[in-house]
C-alpha cells in the first residue's frame, strides 16, 4: 500500500482501531481501565482474577523512532502471575524464537542470589495477532514445555496411570490469530469471542456482547472518548505511518539485497565459468599433449601397457590412436 493511499486510510477512520498497538495500550494500560483489562485476561487465560498490576502504563518517549518501539504491557495478577501482552500487527516471520525471548526476560529477573526456584512465579506471554502464523485449527493456541511422546524402546512400567505431560506450570504462552477468529465467527457467549469482536470491530457483534458484558460497554465508550480526542488521532495517526515507514523500509532493504544477491551471483557464475573454462582448456591441452606423447611411444614400438603408465591414459584411449 501505498503513502497515499495509508494516510487516506488513517485519515477516514472513524473510531480508532484496537489492532492498533498504541490504541491497544492506551484502552488497557489506564488506571482507571483496569476492570476492563482485567476482564479481559480472564477470558484468554480462563481463569478468575482478583487483581491487575499494569507495570509500564506509560508510553515510551521513543515510540515513532525508527526502530519502532514495542507497545506491550506489563502487568502482575493475583500477585502471583507476571504477563506481557502484545498487540501485533506484522508478520516478523520471528514469532516463535521471539516469544521465548520475551518469556526469558520476565523470568530471569524474578530470582535474587540465593533465592530458590520454587519462589519463580507463574510467566505468561500473551500475542494477540493481526495475521495467521501457526498451522493449527484453532484461533486461540496455548504453548507449554512439555515431554515428547515415549518411544516405545525406552518405555518402563512405573505405574503411573497418567503421566504429567508438563516439564513445568510456570511458563505459559498463548497466541491469538484474529483472520482464524473472524473466520469461525463465533457467537459471543464466551468472554474471550466477546472482547475479539470488539478487537476487531464487527458492530454487530459488538451491541451483541455490550448487552452481555458491561466491561466491552465501557471498553467501547473509552475507545469512542479516546477517538475523538484530536491529540489522540495524531498520536494514531503518526503511529501508523512510524509502522508504514519501518515495514516499507524493511521490504525495500529485502528487495535491494536480493537485487544484489542476484547480481552478485550473476559476477560469482561469470567468474567461476571463466576459471573452469580455463582448467578444462588446460586439462584438455595436458590431455592432447599426453596423446601426442603416446602416439610417438606407439611408433617407437612401446607396449600399450608400458605407455598408460607413462602417460596415465587408459589403455582403451590407446588402442584408439594406433
Amino acid at each position: 500500500m501505498e503513502k497515499d493511499d495509508i494516510i487516506k486510510k488513517v485519515k477516514e477512520t472513524k473510531i480508532l482501531p484496537l489492532t492498533n498497538d498504541y490504541v491497544f495500550k492506551r484502552i488497557f494500560s489506564k488506571d482507571e481501565c483496569n476492570s476492563e483489562l482485567k476482564d479481559l485476561l480472564e477470558g484468554i487465560l480462563g481463569i478468575k482474577i482478583e487483581k491487575v498490576e499494569v507495570k509500564n502504563p506509560e508510553i515510551p518517549k521513543n515510540m515513532l523512532d525508527e526502530k519502532l518501539a514495542r507497545l506491550d504491557i506489563k502487568a502482575k495478577i493475583n500477585d502471583e502471575i507476571t504477563l506481557d501482552i502484545e498487540m501485533q500487527t506484522s508478520d516478523e516471520h520471528n514469532l516463535g524464537n521471539r516469544s521465548l525471548a520475551y518469556l526469558s526476560k520476565l523470568i530471569s529477573p524474578q530470582l535474587k542470589v540465593g533465592e530458590i526456584y520454587q519462589e519463580l512465579r507463574k510467566t505468561i506471554v500473551i500475542w494477540i495477532l493481526n495475521f495467521n502464523y501457526f498451522k493449527t485449527n484453532t484461533y486461540h493456541n496455548i504453548a507449554h514445555m512439555r515431554f515428547d511422546k515415549v518411544e516405545k524402546e525406552k518405555y518402563i512400567d512405573k505405574g503411573y496411570k497418567e503421566e504429567n505431560g508438563l516439564v513445568t506450570e510456570k511458563a505459559e504462552m498463548h497466541f491469538i490469530e484474529l483472520p482464524k477468529f473472524i473466520e469461525k465467527e463465533p457467537g459471543v457467549e464466551s468472554k474471550l469471542s466477546q472482547w475479539l469482536w470488539l478487537l476487531v470491530g464487527k458492530g454487530e457483534k459488538i451491541k451483541m456482547a455490550e448487552k452481555v458484558n458491561e466491561e466491552i460497554k465501557r471498553a467501547k465508550t473509552e475507545l469512542e472518548v479516546m477517538s475523538m480526542d484530536p491529540k489522540e488521532r495524531e498520536m494514531y495517526e503518526e503511529r501508523e505511518m512510524a509502522r508504514w515507514i519501518y515495514y516499507t523500509g524493511i521490504d525495500d532493504a529485502e528487495g535491494r539485497g536480493e537485487k544484489r544477491g542476484i547480481e552478485k551471483g550473476k559476477k560469482l557464475g561469470e567468474k567461476i565459468g571463466k576459471e573452469l573454462g580455463e582448467k578444462l582448456g588446460r586439462e584438455n591441452g595436458k590431455n592432447e599433449e599426453k596423446r601426442e606423447i603416446a602416439k610417438r611411444l606407439l611408433k617407437m614400438g612401446f607396449e600399450i601397457e608400458k605407455i598408460s603408465e607413462i602417460t596415465k591414459l587408459s589403455e582403451k584411449e590407446i588402442e584408439k590412436l594406433k
